[in-house]
């Protein structure tokens, strides 16, 4: 039977008071997030996603120790990563550290693998920007490897490789991979001749704009022979939920444009409205 799950999408952004110039501590908004976790949890949400990010604007540059930390205080809701950027992660670590969260939740754990819509971590990291897409794609197929095969015997060109290498710990079943995806045909189409679940970023634009991307995967999942039945496609959009529009415009909507202006004056764009 096909179901619609619902989820609840983080980043970590840390408020910012204008009288002070000083943004929120990230102290403060971590312990928030481990409330609303648990609120989450409460009230019956299928998933957590936590986005992972290396600038002044979030609080989580890790999301793996994030989620351990909140599947100690949450029952049932899955807990995925919001992408990992595996480009510049090392796929080993990031398998071991979601074995291990799977294990502490008793099976909770997702990894949501994405190339990142901000490019700060392939500097700190020591990545090429110029092998932006050679990377992704290595490290996506050495990630499914890793959590098909007990024993890796794997060669590249961006990391040492593995010979009758097996990755501890284990979890007790394969961990769901999901390809987080922008908007390009070709991150579309990798996922869906992978056959591997994906979610629709959809950062700004109307929705409707992503359905011929939709219809393409589901076109080419079943081209490459994949059971349509398993199909999974999600959506990680900006949502406000509030008991009226007046609170929305007098209260959460000139914080949140003053910080996705501040974040915007690096990528170009425009302001928000």
């Amino acid at each position: 039977m096909n179901k619609i799950e619902f989820g609840l999408g983080m980043f970590g952004d840390l408020s910012f008071d204008r009288h002070t110039n000083q943004a929120q501590p990230p102290k403060e908004r971590l312990a928030q997030m481990l409330e609303q976790i648990k609120l989450a949890d409460e009230l019956g949400l299928d998933a957590l996603v936590l986005g992972e990010h290396h600038r002044p604007d979030y609080a989580v540059a890790s999301p793996e120790i994030v989620l351990a930390a909140m599947a100690s205080v949450t029952k049932h809701i899955k807990l995925s990563s919001g992408v990992t950027v595996l480009s510049s992660s090392d796929p080993v670590k990031v398998y071991q550290d979601f074995a291990t969260l799977d294990l502490l939740s008793d099976g909770r754990a997702e990894i949501c693998a994405g190339r990142g819509s901000f490019i700060e971590s392939f500097p700190l990291f020591g990545y090429d920007l110029k092998d932006y897409h050679a990377l992704f794609e290595e490290k996506l197929l050495l990630l499914l490897k890793l959590n098909a095969e007990e024993t890796v015997t794997w060669q590249g060109n961006f990391r040492a490789s593995l010979h009758e290498q097996t990755i501890y710990p284990r979890p007790e079943k394969p961990l769901p991979i999901w390809v987080a995806v922008g908007g390009t045909p070709e991150s579309v189409y990798r996922a869906a001749k992978l056959g591997l679940p994906i979610i629709f970023a959809i950062i700004g634009g109307m929705p409707q704009q992503f359905k011929p991307l939709i219809d393409f995967y589901k076109q080419e999942y079943e081209n490459h022979g994949h059971d349509v039945g398993s199909m999974q496609i999600g959506v990680h959009s900006h949502t406000y939920l509030s008991a009226s529009r007046e609170d929305l415009l007098a209260e959460y909507f000139p914080l949140y444009a003053a910080q996705m202006d501040r974040v915007g004056k690096s990528r170009g764009w425009s302001p928000y409205t």
